[in-house]
């Protein structure tokens, strides 16, 4: 089964992490991925130390390997999240929106692997004399929070630039975006949409049926005007926001507009009103399954491809 050197430094059995999805990634998914040989990881998102602490414990109940927490580092409880993952020693450390260097030397000196999410090679330099383990490049494919480079042309330049481990993602939900990544240099890769549609992920079953519903044209991007963009399904509040965007509104109003959002996507499933968080591979997903079959199945089309990589070249 496909591996690399990633899986024996992490003690994970294949190369696949799932996103620190907010309002989603919590603890029993996080416990399904690892549990299933991937690295699943609990999202703090914008909650306080006694939430994380809760989802990490209930992680703990239900898987003996080894997961990661995503640092959501533009949350105003980051310094308390950042003492309580030095605390309890979590294996692996993500992080997204924002620079960790703060936190570096508190959490590697915790023992924690940190692997900071970036978009531009700029940071991920930044990150690497930091101390950072490893390093997810992430392309503007992706769901949620997005930069401007694609995967395909951020994570070769990325891998260039640095010494340490990438893993790639944005755009990648099957085996062949797995293999194209590995071409591309990456030893592993990070897969949120696909995760979505996890049987043990709890979010709301509508959110489920619109990544299953979805096409190629399903996502949108709204936030550049904020310099936050995001991309997620289009719906009648994603469609509003992006008319918004471009009309005489306040900024204020404008970022009023999308506050609380995600959360009545993926905990209330409300349709109209909700922020449906989702990457442009949402068009390749097609059906709800359990977490060891999404990686099991992701890994061996990847396996397969790349041993015949070469077949078409003459």
């Amino acid at each position: 089964m496909l591996s690399s050197k990633l899986c024996e430094e992490l003690g994970i059995q294949y190369p696949v992490f799932q996103g620190g999805m907010a309002h989603i990634a919590d603890g029993e998914l996080a416990a399904a991925v690892s549990n299933a040989g991937g690295l699943g990881i609990i999202s703090a998102m914008n909650m306080n130390a006694e939430y994380l602490k809760e989802q990490i414990n209930i992680a703990r109940q239900l898987t003996d390997k080894p997961f990661g927490v995503n640092v959501m580092l533009m949350s105003p409880y980051t310094d308390e999240v950042a003492q309580l993952l030095a605390d309890e020693h979590v294996a692996v450390i993500t992080t997204g929106a924002g620079n960790p260097s703060k936190y570096m030397k508190l959490w590697v000196g915790a023992g924690i692997k940190v692997i900071p999410v970036v978009a531009s090679v700029a940071l991920a330099k930044m990150v690497e004399r930091a101390g950072a383990f490893a390093i997810i490049a992430e392309g503007g494919e992706s769901g949620g929070h997005v930069g401007d480079t694609t995967t395909i042309a951020l994570v070769p330049q990325v891998c260039d630039a640095v010494s340490i481990p990438v893993i790639a993602a944005g755009g990648i939900a099957d085996g062949r975006g797995m293999a194209a990544a590995f071409m591309l240099g990456a030893c592993g890769v990070q897969m949120g949409t696909r995760f979505l549609v996890a049987e043990e992920c709890n979010v709301h079953k509508t959110y489920k049926e619109k990544i299953i519903k979805a096409s190629d044209i399903s996502t949108i991007v709204t936030g550049k005007r904020l310099g936050h963009p995001v991309r997620s399904i289009k719906t009648p509040f994603s469609r509003a926001y992006s008319k918004a965007e471009y009309s005489s509104i306040s900024d204020d109003d404008l970022e009023q507009m999308a506050v609380g959002t995600l959360r009545l996507a993926a905990v209330s499933g409300d349709a109209e009103k909700g922020c449906f968080l989702a990457g442009q591979v949402a068009g390749l997903v097609t059906k709800e399954q359990p977490a060891k079959e999404i990686i099991e199945e992701v890994c061996v089309e990847a396996e397969k491809l790349l041993k015949g990589a070469y077949k078409w070249v003459n």
